[in-house]
């Protein structure tokens, strides 16, 4: 499994709690948000990234778009 250590984050000032299990600590991780534009260019480095937190206890991802 992961070794990274799972932690309590906030988004804009809001506590994460998982939706599914109510669980608070999370792994994060960053992913590309492919448009097919771009992607037909060949240009998927272009796209925005979104954050993405993964609970801990059920596996649950959460994607927040940072402008």
């Amino acid at each position: 499994m992961d070794k990274r250590k799972a932690k309590k984050y906030e988004v804009k000032g809001y506590k994460l709690v998982c939706p599914i299990c109510g669980h608070e600590r999370f792994w994060t991780r960053k992913t590309l948000m492919n448009t097919p534009g771009v992607t037909f260019l060949g240009f998927d480095w272009a796209n925005k990234e979104a954050d993405n937190y993964i609970c801990e206890n059920c596996g649950y991802i959460m994607w927040f778009w940072s402008k």
